[in-house]
């Protein structure tokens, strides 16, 4: 459902049609958190990063509930595979073993992410040295989405992210069990859809799963250069 079933029509071109024209606003930072609603440490976590997804327009938020604690009493409705292979990746850079609560800042720095102290100055510190390698702007419309990318240098892996905005979960067994917990931007949707490598690109894919939709630029390395999040096509302002 998540990555190989997507319809794909790439074209470079400097930018898009005018009748389908956006602009590119800021990159915010991404933040991503590997949660699960079985993990008693989690939710300090979780709360977090629904006050971010509240007041940091400059932080793109994204909850990534992982499988691993599904065999330990409750099953997390919103874990899929692809959390935990993404999560894998960072393993291999940062430390020998997968955990929960983990936070990830632009796929450069990771912190325990209920250490608000930590995670806070990781966020900062990514806002003022990031890597911005190229401009990214996207607009949904009847089903698909229309991503352009500007010009700029080095190569990234181009990847939709849908993510629901929030969630209700009153849970019923496993370490949380008896508490209601409220989530946000919990990833549903995650798929690459094409490979920028400097030159101006216009793709045009299929929106995966989630109410709201995200595009990353993520390099070789893992380090994410470019983010945008997806705006109605509706919404979107004629140059």
């Amino acid at each position: 459902m998540f990555a190989r079933s997507l319809a794909v029509i790439c074209a470079c071109a400097a930018a898009l049609p005018a009748s389908q024209a956006f602009a590119a606003a800021p990159r915010p930072v991404v933040v991503e958190l590997f949660t699960s609603q079985g993990c008693s440490s989690c939710p300090p976590a979780d709360r977090f990063l629904s006050e971010l997804s509240d007041t940091r327009a400059d932080v793109l938020p994204l909850a990534f509930h992982v499988t691993y604690w599904n065999q330990l009493g409750w099953k997390d409705p919103f874990s899929f595979d692809a959390a935990d292979a993404l999560q894998a990746q960072y393993v291999q850079r940062f430390r020998d073993f997968a955990y929960t609560p983990e936070m990830v800042i632009d796929g450069k720095a990771e912190v325990v992410g209920s250490n608000r102290i930590a995670a806070s100055s990781a966020i900062d510190q990514a806002r003022s040295t990031g890597v911005t390698a190229a401009t990214v702007s996207a607009a949904r419309g009847n089903g698909s989405v229309s991503v352009s990318i500007g010009p700029g240098s080095g190569r990234a892996r181009v990847l939709l992210v849908g993510y629901d905005a929030r969630h209700v979960t009153a849970i019923g067994r496993g370490e949380n069990a008896g508490n209601t917990l409220t989530e946000s931007n919990i990833v549903r949707g995650f798929a690459p859809i094409g490979q920028w490598s400097g030159t101006a690109l216009t793709l045009r894919a299929n929106a995966v799963a989630g109410e709201h939709l995200a595009v990353l630029l993520e390099a070789p390395d893992g380090a994410i250069v470019g983010a945008a999040r997806v705006v109605d096509a509706r919404e979107a302002p004629a140059r």
